[in-house]
């Protein structure tokens, strides 16, 4: 019951940012108009204080320079262009030699390992004013959990150049799909939001679509056809335990999605052929209709603040995006450009909604602003559909399907600019992709 949608692609772009350095402030990537260089960084190894801290230092610095490349905003320089190198973590950075390869950024760190204990610390430094960029931090962790810590420190260094909210310390719930188009099997998954760290949550015995995470990140939503119809389960993460969300006999639900809370979710159920959206409090079961229309009402997600629900109806005869209070009443259409749309999801700043978008026989990704206005199409191919945005609203990921009987799904993401583009690796196709909220 998925609803696939798209358009030409804009050459507009939006909000591309662009490193600057401020003649009297420190360095920073502003978020401007256009398209321009990305700036250059330096990441020397990581220094080891412990024998056996060797090679995850090396695997620390590694993770945060991709962590930082991928974003398409940073561009690192080559250890073969060093001048000096830094051997003491506590040493006076060389200013003069990392001017020299014309690094704006100079990240330097310490790994220290004692036993299962890992303890990660970094300094960040602007080269061309010649001091520290903020104060030097640590994070402490389990050597099973390295990647965590060098996703924290590429966190930092993002938000602390760009001024952007984090996101590399994130999760990413998915279907992972293998076999041909026509009998392919699929179970839940979820991952680091780089692709690493794969784990399957369900088996392939029965098909799953549409994992939405808790905004604690704990806990999974999604569909299964394991009774022949479709059912929504509650997983939880940790333990692998799960129950299913009770409805009435002879109904189906679908396209489940919690609100901010976590107490309560919004799905569609189809009962006697219509199908309408409502709300269910998680505890106790009890669910409040929120649409009564002939039309088919679906793929609802809550405002940040869990006061509005955007969602798609075909009311008015073809597949819309429409916005309505989280206790129902009217809605409000917001989309009226050429083709359909579907699969609408609230950014995490509240400010825009991402959509999947049918035109002309093509498919896209896109967002528009909360009236409708400024949309932007920020991809295009034979199919592309089910955004989901990451933690800090800047980056959508979502799944491309190529063509023709031995055609793939692979989850892509993509800047709300439009730029930077790219596949997430993973190891057999994906689709349905979910971000979590940032780990605690």
């Amino acid at each position: 019951m998925k609803l696939r949608f798209l358009s030409l692609l804009m050459a507009v772009m939006y909000a591309v940012a662009a490193p600057v350095q401020a003649q009297q402030g420190p360095l920073r990537i502003e978020i401007t108009e256009g398209v321009i260089e990305p700036l250059p960084f330096a990441v020397p190894s990581f220094q080891p204080e412990t024998a056996e801290a060797g090679q995850l230092a090396t695997d620390i610095a590694r993770v945060v320079s991709n962590d930082l490349t991928g974003t398409g905003l940073f561009r690192e320089i080559p250890a073969s262009a060093f001048i000096s190198t830094v051997s003491d973590f506590n040493a006076p950075v060389q200013y003069a030699d990392w001017k020299a390869i014309n690094a704006q950024a100079l990240i330097t760190g310490a790994v220290n390992v004692q036993g299962n204990s890992v303890n990660v610390k970094f300094r960040l430094y602007d080269v061309f004013s010649g001091a520290e960029l903020g104060d030097g931090l640590q994070f402490s962790g389990t050597t099973e959990a390295w990647r965590r810590m060098a996703h924290k420190v590429a966190d930092a260094v993002y938000s602390r150049i760009t001024g952007e909210g984090p996101y590399f310390d994130s999760r990413v719930a998915y279907v992972s799909e293998t076999g041909p188009k026509d009998a392919r099997q699929k179970r839940l998954a979820i991952m680091d939001y780089d692709g690493a760290n794969v784990q399957y949550l369900t088996d392939s015995g029965a098909i799953v679509l549409a994992p939405r995470f808790s905004p604690s990140g704990d806990r999974i939503l999604y569909t299964s056809y394991e009774s022949g119809f479709p059912r929504i389960y509650v997983l939880d993460i940790g333990s692998v335990q799960r129950r299913v969300l009770e409805s009435a006999e002879g109904t189906m639900s679908f396209a489940p999605r919690f609100s901010p809370s976590g107490q309560t979710v919004v799905y569609s159920l189809t009962r006697g052929g219509n199908t309408d959206i409502y709300t269910m409090d998680i505890n106790s079961g009890q669910s409040v209709r929120l649409t009564n229309t002939p039309s088919i009402e679906t793929a609802p997600s809550f405002s940040p603040d869990g006061s509005r629900i955007v969602f798609e109806s075909d009311r008015s005869g073809t597949q819309q995006l429409y916005i309505m209070s989280a206790t129902g009443g009217e809605p409000t259409r917001i989309s009226f450009g050429e083709g359909r749309y579907g699969t609408p999801v609230w950014s995490p700043r509240g400010d825009l909604v991402a959509f999947t978008k049918q035109n002309k026989g093509r498919f896209h990704i896109g967002v528009m602003r909360l009236d409708g206005s400024e949309e932007r199409l920020l991809t295009a191919s034979f199919l592309d559909e089910g955004p989901t945005w990451a933690p800090n609203g800047r980056v959508i990921m979502f799944a491309r399907e190529t063509q023709g009987a031995g055609g793939s799904s692979t989850l892509y993401s993509v800047d709300i600019s439009g730029r930077n583009l790219k596949p997430v690796q993973t190891p057999e196709g994906g689709s349905d992709p979910s971000w979590s909220p940032l780990q605690n």
